[in-house]
């Protein structure tokens, strides 16, 4: 793999989980590293796998808490402040060693050398217990630290101690520490208040939170735009919700994909219920049109509602310059992937009938049920929010919880100056839908 600032590049694909559920359980704050790593190698009970598995402490170490705290709120600023105190007091004592490759697959049960290593390394930043002794087992306290650290960093939680948890663990403190005072920057300038009920999407975390009165009521993954066409960041108010909505393609879109696509298949359109609509609502025939032209026709490609429409059942609106909303998808097995930067700048929402139950909730007439209702029937139908809910698209790659949890994600877009974790371009596949 290539290198940039000296940091191995990673692949987005795998590198870039984003968990269903953040939280990773309450962390103690670390004392110097060393320190911890002394309590380790002096700690009582220190052994090999068959007199140190403690079942019961695998579940403790191992639980991850789902935590209702926004990432954004009052607490914000002073939270990453006392993360960044945490890493600093890490980088002064040298850092985390660097866990080295195994030759066999590390996981509940392995016993190696490069073990003893990894419980260092997770001493360091706390996610390991220090009453879990220091030995070359994997046992029950490293299976359940090794999951922790992967909450924290967006990776599937499986204790396994797989190539990019260990590119994720080997990051140089230097580079988290910079990361850390990087997003301290953008936390300070969001205001304590965000609004009673607002809704805010994290781009590099790839999820949602619906936040009322202070607590999250939802959080959703999401999936947000690739880097050739970044989702943009914006404070706005959501005003509106449309199921079964009418879906009308960008400009770009039809230029960049949809044009390529009828020229490989004419069919193209019929296929996926497009329709050609010119400035006097006509319906124009698609075989009236020349494709292999330059640029495409000054008409609407609009799409009727149903279930291969590009945006299923729901289309979320607010005010912005960009011309991007939320929305539901007919790709739902997109949400399983680990990499989940694949739209053309628009917000996919997972689970999107939640959010919608809990944007309508104040609005009355519009209950689970009668959305379900109206969904059932494909018709076309707008619903203006009584009162319209702010929503935040923001790039916060590394933040804090007031428990001491330190999070970390990929700078996906390279805005994190010298804290960036360099990626490589890989892209997947899509049909052009925003």
């Amino acid at each position: 793999m290539a290198k940039k600032n000296g940091i191995e590049i990673l692949s987005r694909r795998s590198f870039l989980a984003s968990a269903a559920t953040i939280g990773a359980g309450a962390l103690a704050t670390p004392a110097l590293a060393q320190s911890a790593i002394d309590s380790l190698l002096n700690a009582r009970g220190r052994g090999d796998w068959d007199d140190q598995f403690d079942a019961k402490a695998a579940s403790r170490t191992a639980a991850a808490t789902i935590s209702n705290t926004p990432i954004l709120g009052p607490h914000s600023v002073a939270s990453i402040q006392q993360g960044i105190a945490q890493y600093q007091q890490i980088a002064s004592a040298g850092g985390w060693p660097q866990v080295p490759i195994a030759q066999q697959r590390l996981q509940l049960g392995a016993s190696d050398p490069i073990v003893a290593t990894l419980r260092q390394r997770l001493a360091v930043t706390g996610d390991l217990p220090r009453e879990a002794g220091m030995s070359n087992s994997f046992d029950s306290y490293v299976d359940g630290a090794v999951k922790r650290f992967q909450a924290r960093h967006g990776l599937p939680a499986d204790g396994v101690l797989g190539e990019f948890t260990m590119k994720a663990m080997n990051i140089p403190v230097d580079v988290r520490l910079q990361q850390l005072q990087t997003n301290l920057i953008r936390l300070q300038t969001f205001p304590e208040d965000l609004g009673r009920r607002h809704v805010m999407v994290n781009i590099p975390a790839t999820y949602l939170e619906a936040v009322q009165d202070g607590s999250v009521a939802l959080r959703n993954a999401t999936i947000v735009g690739r880097i050739s066409r970044p989702t943009p960041i914006l404070n706005s108010k959501i005003f509106e919700v449309i199921l079964n909505p009418y879906w009308t393609a960008p400009r770009s879109i039809v230029q960049k994909d949809i044009m390529p696509l009828m020229r490989k298949d004419p069919t193209y359109l019929e296929k996926n219920s497009i329709r050609l609509i010119d400035g006097k609502g006509n319906e124009v025939a698609p075989e009236t049109i020349d494709w292999n032209a330059e640029k495409a026709p000054n008409l609407m490609f609009r799409q009727d509602p149903g279930k291969i429409n590009a945006m299923a059942s729901t289309k979320i609106n607010f005010h912005n310059q960009y011309s991007v909303y939320m929305h539901d998808t007919p790709q739902q097995g997109l949400f399983n992937k680990l990499m989940r930067f694949e739209s053309s700048g628009c917000v996919r929402v997972q689970n999107v009938r939640d959010l919608t139950t809990w944007l309508l909730q104040e609005t009355p007439g519009w209950n689970r049920q009668h959305i379900e209702q109206v969904i059932a029937s494909r018709v076309n139908t707008p619903i203006e929010l009584s009162e319209e809910v702010p929503v935040y698209f923001v790039y916060i790659s590394a933040w804090a919880m007031p428990d001491g949890v330190v999070q970390f994600r990929d700078d996906i877009y390279e805005m994190d100056g010298n804290a960036q974790l360099a990626l490589d371009t890989t892209q997947g596949t899509e049909q052009p839908v925003q």
